[in-house]
């Protein structure tokens, strides 16, 4: 029982590690503003097309940056519950 405890624990902490080495995005209008984040939901980068740039409106601008940011978190959070669920721990995606 111990043993099966402290391989399932190795298989997380590669697990982590794995994640925090992976990319995914998430985009907005067509791709014109894209967000990038790593499996553990750490947000590392930010593109945003100059088509999108309209100083009257930034509001516009703003709301589709939340969009490309949440859409790149959610696919983490997919990513991290895929690999949790591999190691046979249902559940424990939103946990790394």
């Amino acid at each position: 029982m111990m043993a099966q405890a402290q391989r399932m624990q190795a298989g997380m902490l590669k697990a982590q590690e794995e994640l925090a080495d992976e990319r995914v995005e998430g985009t907005a209008a067509d791709g014109l503003v894209k967000a990038v984040v790593t499996g553990q939901g750490e947000l590392i980068g930010l593109t945003i097309s100059s088509e999108t740039i309209d100083p009257d409106d930034a509001e516009i601008l703003e709301d589709l940056i939340l969009v490309a940011v949440k859409n790149a978190v959610n696919e983490s959070k997919k990513l991290s519950k895929e690999r949790m669920d591999a190691l046979g721990i249902p559940g424990m995606g939103g946990l790394i």
